[in-house]
């Protein structure tokens, strides 16, 4: 097929909003749309409008996904939504995001999986192998540096070679093993050049990390068509006229590299070539049922129990519920947003068909960002005095978390907090249920309530799946990734420099709980935290180096009456190390179904990248010879059982 350099040109810019360039048929289209979270499809092109989406299914943030430390389960709910894909001809969703969460005011936090790299990458890569275990394309993103919203498209990330390997490049170089059909760079500047034209992290992303994809643009990221041709940016997005017509005049006056533009365009024909075979594959594995049953999976995997004082599991009692999100569905704005095809079932009906006697009443009527009106809070008191347990429902929403901006707090609104307070003076005991799609500010709940229950944003059918988890009927199994911290003066991120420029990374590597444990700051709930029904013991750690790869085994015992499942995590901490290095680092997880009084051995193998950190001035990755302990943990600041051992020596 004879293709002219103009033909080319176009190639490497989208023909609309969401579709690549045909050539009048002389080459198929490739069909994108938003949906990390849900498929985001519009039926038509050239828009980016929310009035012509269509209905899909409307599954758990990866902030839930993440908690649930099931890699499987992301497995699954990436394969659901290529069968949504299939339904509406999308060939590459625009997901999944794996940026770190740097900061909890980050207003796409509830987009991205974790703080920490290892969970983020891992994360990213079974939910791409599901996607495309169903023949639709990926597009990982944002690569790389986008921490925050706020002047996203002019900041630049000043970040030093060592803390971007380690923390904010590790979890592509984990991710992109999957082989994501695309990878999506991000709208900032990263030590001053622009992501859509940095040649030097696209070559780092090709020739060490391995990815023969084709790399696209964040929408509207692009402010130079040429600069980010040269840096072999494939393909940009959305179509611009004013950048087609630049395009043409530099080609036109030989501005235009030759074999930047045949490699760029050689990708998006071999890739409009893998779509084209891989649509006469697909076939719909899930029904929508299906699938909506997935999504509940999910979110019930998720929900953390931060706080118990013996009311949950709910018996045989009287139940008041009240605060907004039990009412309305709550969820993260910007291109995740998704139009659920199944009307929202409020908690209090969700614990009627489960045999519960609940009564709703009104206290926070609106919630909208920082903006509340407050019901009648009286009437929620009576109610309250009058049932045996109270369930207070409060979270953040669209208003609040959402693309293109930062949240400014991570407190809730003092109304609610009022009528917090107000509920306790009443409640015989009071359960709180938290809505939000990132860290937020609970240490008043955590001190008044009973029970605190983090439901996330969960989806379509997150009512159900809290009924279930609240009643008993699930037995409470996620996990934190990422820390609470009690105010947003102890996240190290959010004292650094920033001005008009430039957002410096000061912290380096103390990022999360790599900073809380070296630290020893004192945090709400650490990284990895979660509670359960069930009760279980660790013991027998095994220890055994056998080559360059050392292998870890122990054994966990459910001492309880009910069917669990427990979050095994493994850290590594290099003792007396040669640079400086975080206290602990997660290495390996697994989370294994255990049924009352029996034990189970979980086993974990690692290799050299376990131990190794990134030498800057050798410009590569190494390993100090010398001794490593190896830490079981509940989570990052509870650590069971440890042994040391030699490597490198």
């Amino acid at each position: 097929m004879e293709i002219s350099n103009l033909e080319k040109i176009k190639l490497v810019m989208a023909k609309d909003f969401w579709t690549t360039e045909d050539l009048d048929g002389k080459l198929g289209n490739i069909k994108v749309s938003d949906g990390p979270v849900g498929l985001r499809c519009l039926a038509v092109t050239d828009s980016w409008e929310n009035d012509s989406l269509y209905p899909a299914v409307a599954y758990p943030c990866y902030q839930m996904l993440s908690q649930t430390w099931n890699l499987s389960l992301a497995h699954k709910m990436g394969r659901a939504i290529a069968d949504d894909c299939i339904e509406h001809n999308v060939d590459v969703i625009l997901g999944p995001g794996i940026n770190i969460k740097r900061t909890p005011l980050c207003g796409r936090n509830f987009e991205y999986f974790s703080e920490d790299p290892y969970v983020a990458g891992m994360f990213g890569r079974s939910f791409i192998e599901g996607v495309q275990a169903g023949h639709v394309g990926t597009s990982l993103k944002h690569y790389c540096c986008n921490n925050r919203e706020y002047a996203r498209l002019w900041l630049s990330s000043e970040i030093d070679e060592r803390t971007l390997r380690e923390i904010y490049l590790k979890p592509f170089e984990i991710a992109v093993q999957a082989k994501p059909w695309t990878v999506m760079t991000s709208y900032n500047l990263v030590n001053g050049v622009r992501m859509s034209a940095n040649k030097r992290l696209n070559d780092i992303l090709r020739n060490e990390f391995g990815f023969d994809g084709v790399i696209v643009s964040d929408w509207g990221a692009v402010q130079d068509s040429l600069d980010s041709l040269h840096a072999e940016l494939d393909l940009e997005f959305p179509h611009s006229k004013k950048h087609a017509a630049q395009m043409k005049e530099h080609l036109e006056a030989a501005r235009v590299n030759q074999a930047c533009l045949d490699k760029c365009s050689g990708r998006i024909i071999a890739l409009s070539e893998k779509a084209a075979k891989e649509r006469t594959l697909r076939k719909v594995q899930y029904s929508e049922e299906e699938r909506i049953a997935i999504s509940q999976e999910v979110e019930e995997e998720g929900i953390v129990l931060l706080k118990n004082n013996g009311v949950l599991p709910l018996k045989n009692e009287t139940v008041c519920v009240t605060g907004q999100p039990a009412k309305i569905y709550y969820y993260g704005g910007g291109s995740s947003a998704v139009v659920p095809n199944r009307p929202f079932v409020p908690l209090d009906e969700a614990l009627q068909k489960l045999g519960f006697e609940v009564h709703y009443t009104q206290s926070i009527s609106k919630l909208y960002g920082p903006y509340v009106t407050v019901g009648n809070i009286r009437q929620a008191c009576l109610d309250s005095a009058q049932s045996d347990v109270t369930i207070f429902t409060v979270g953040t929403g669209a208003g609040a978390e959402v693309e293109e901006t930062d949240r400014h707090d991570i407190t809730l609104t003092p109304e609610e907090l009022s009528v917090l307070r107000y509920l306790r003076k009443y409640a015989k005991k009071l359960v709180v249920v938290v809505y939000a799609g990132s860290a937020v500010d609970l240490s008043e709940f955590d001190n008044l309530a009973d029970a605190v229950v983090l439901a996330g944003f969960g989806g379509q059918n997150v009512s159900q799946a809290v009924a279930n988890v609240l009643t008993g009927k699930v037995n409470p199994s996620g996990r934190l990734t990422e820390t609470y911290a009690y105010s947003v003066k102890d996240i190290p991120s959010e004292q650094t420099y920033q001005d008009e420029t430039v957002m410096v990374y000061e912290e380096k590597l103390n990022v999360g709980y790599r900073y809380f444990s070296t630290h020893e700051v004192d945090v709400l709930y650490p990284f990895g935290y979660g509670l359960s029904y069930s009760k279980f013991q660790y013991s027998d750690l095994k220890v055994e180096k056998l080559g360059d790869r050392v292998k870890v085994s122990v054994q966990v015992e459910n001492v309880s009456d009910i069917d669990g499942r427990e979050v095994v995590q493994l850290y590594v901490n290099e003792v007396s190390p040669a640079v400086c290095r975080p206290k602990r680092e997660l290495k390996a997880f697994e989370k294994v179904a255990i049924k009352p009084h029996e034990k189970a051995i979980v086993a974990f193998e690692l290799t050299e990248s376990a131990f190794s950190y990134y030498a800057e001035e050798q410009g590569k990755w190494v390993v100090n010879p010398g001794v490593f302990k190896i830490e079981i943990g509940k989570n990052a600041n509870e650590i069971i059982l440890s042994e040391r051992v030699k490597y490198g020596v």
